[in-house]
């Protein structure tokens, strides 16, 4: 069902996530008016975070789920590190939202479709990347050349933070800039006690607590972090960084921000007269209804496969592959890190100390190989990796896996168990062509839309650099005196970091990128791409800081192309 209605603004922002709301914010606060159209359900800060205080035993299942509605309607979603009971609602149903993937290559894709978007699940770790990470590329040949530096991002890095909230240490490592920082979270005793003796072993290799999105002081109306741990189920407080906490209230505050849920956009509108993109065609997730909506403006924030998929359906007389994809390049050099390699072992640290608190936060050793001298590289695997990871003592549970019983096992359960240590790589994925996604032409969704089919695979060099993980953190805990340590190398399959980016990315040659060095559509000069869509190279760090600092670069950039009548 067609409705015919003609709705005009300045700019159109498609998803509210991290980088939707962020480039929300950015032009309603420039003087624009904007409509963030969001393919998912309304969440009311606050209200809509129905499990936020629930204690397990108040969940029905007690915190383990319905088996049967998990393996039945989330069989992808559920794999992700955050699902769970208390967590569900924020995650897709994947049987609503399927999409393909050849049988010997699966690819997890983790999503939520809710305003809000994945900003409300997200792990919230914000490293800053260094000329390291931007010159990968042209130092070693594979990928095309970014066509940004650090120093054209650093500023906007200083401006996200301040407004976010990144609590973090500045530790002076050139390949891990400090940036804009609250007062760090605390390690604990075993952390400290890890730290302490591994860098002493390893002068070259340094440990800090996690930069992360969680506020220590209050800021801008949100609280500081009460340290629950339960920051996926939603935070009244506002302690950590989403859309609904921070930048969707900054520009609703302008009274120039319409927001529309449920508004599933299916294809941009090209202009071929005036070569733009006009607007862009969208349907009712709950009528069926379609629209078109127009604007000056178009920036697409739908995550990076949801970006894609817009741009590979929208065709037209000029580009019959996808809108901006004369290249060829859109869809291509699909990236994800990959992780789950690491070490763990039993600390001999104080056992007359504790911890208070369930800090959302761990720690995170920087990366250390293949710096760019000679002492750092690594002859089997381009690029590196960083650690991430905590300590603990073990609590009355581990009695369910020791000897004995009765009153003898109760009073040894009273006291907590030895301390344990567990650190887990995250490492850079190369951007390869072969990686791709693609619009399945015989497999279509609910709104009669071609969905995506992906095809990635890891290649040798994640998997030596995964064997690298294992090894160099087994060796780290010896170092630190560690007892029972246990390497892992546990691979799975591309997706379950959900970091994933690339398909749309940015380079200074249009016949091998999407996007030029301001996000921008190298085809469509009024098409723009802030998500992990736009990224040329994946580095090894998380990645969101910096999808927020490229989306308010752009939107500046953007808006003064405006002002001096280009756009």
């Amino acid at each position: 069902m067609y409705v015919q209605t003609r709705q005009e603004y300045d700019a159109i922002v498609v998803g509210s996530g991290v980088a939707g709301g962020w480039a929300a914010k950015e032009l309603t606060e420039k003087g624009l008016s904007t409509v963030v159209l969001e393919r998912g359900r309304s969440v009311e800060h606050g209200t809509d975070y129905v499990t936020e205080n629930q204690a397990p035993w108040e969940l029905y299942f007690r915190g383990r789920g319905d088996r049967e509605e998990f393996e039945r309607d989330y069989p992808i979603q559920r794999k992700g590190g955050g699902f769970g009971e208390a967590t569900s609602h924020f995650y897709v149903n994947d049987r609503e939202n399927p999409y393909t993937y050849p049988e010997d290559h699966p690819f997890m894709w983790i999503r939520g479709h809710q305003v809000g978007g994945r900003s409300l699940i997200w792990g919230r770790q914000c490293y800053r990347w260094s000329d390291l990470d931007f010159e990968a590329n042209a130092r070693d040949g594979f990928g095309v050349d970014w066509p940004i530096r650090y120093a054209d991002i650093a500023s906007w890095y200083d401006y996200v933070e301040r407004f976010a909230g990144i609590s973090g240490q500045a530790e002076g490592l050139p390949q891990l800039p400090d940036g804009q920082f609250q007062p760090p979270m605390a390690m604990n005793c075993g952390e400290r006690f890890f730290k302490e003796r591994m860098e002493a072993s390893f002068p070259g290799r340094r440990m800090t607590v996690g930069r992360v999105a969680n506020l220590t002081r209050a800021l801008n109306g949100r609280s500081a972090c009460q340290y629950r741990n339960q920051c996926s189920r939603g935070c009244s407080y506002g302690a950590y960084f989403s859309s609904q906490s921070a930048t969707l209230p900054a520009a609703q505050s302008t009274g120039l921000l319409t927001l529309r849920p449920n508004s599933i956009v299916h294809s941009i509108l090209y202009d071929a007269e005036n070569d733009r993109a006009s607007g862009v065609r969208v349907i009712d997730a709950e009528t069926g209804a379609e629209t078109e909506v127009y604007g000056r403006l178009l920036f697409l924030c739908a995550s990076a496969l949801g970006t894609t998929r817009i741009m590979l359906n929208s065709i037209s007389t000029r580009f019959p592959n996808g809108i901006a994809n004369s290249s060829g390049a859109l869809g291509h050099y699909l990236m994800d890190h990959c992780f789950q390699a690491g070490a763990s072992g039993e600390l001999q640290a104080d056992e007359d100390a504790y911890f208070y608190g369930r800090r959302p936060n761990g720690i995170y050793v920087a990366r250390f190989r293949n710096l760019g001298n000679r002492a750092t590289e690594h002859p089997d695997f381009l690029r590196g990796y960083g650690f991430q990871g905590s300590a603990s003592r073990a609590g009355w549970g581990r009695g369910a896996g020791l000897p004995g019983l009765g009153s003898g096992l109760k009073e040894n359960l009273r006291r907590p168990g030895p301390w344990s240590m567990w650190i887990g790589g995250w490492g850079e994925c190369l951007p390869r062509e072969e990686n791709y996604v693609e619009l399945d032409p015989d497999v279509t969704d609910a709104w009669d839309m071609p969905v995506l089919r992906i095809r990635c695979a890891w290649s040798d060099n994640e998997d030596r650099m995964r064997e690298d993980m294992a090894l160099s953190a087994a060796e780290m805990l010896e170092a630190a005196g560690a007892r029972n340590i246990e390497p892992f190398i546990e691979v799975s399959p591309p997706g379950l970091c959900i970091h994933e980016m690339g398909t749309a990315r940015m380079g200074r040659d249009p016949s091998t990128s999407v996007l030029n060095a301001n996000n921008q559509a190298h085809d469509v000069s009024n098409l723009f791409v802030t998500d992990g869509a736009c990224m040329t190279s994946s580095a090894c760090q998380n990645p969101s800081i910096t999808y927020m600092a490229l989306t308010a670069r752009a939107c500046e950039y953007a808006v003064d192309e405006i002002n001096r009548g280009n756009l």
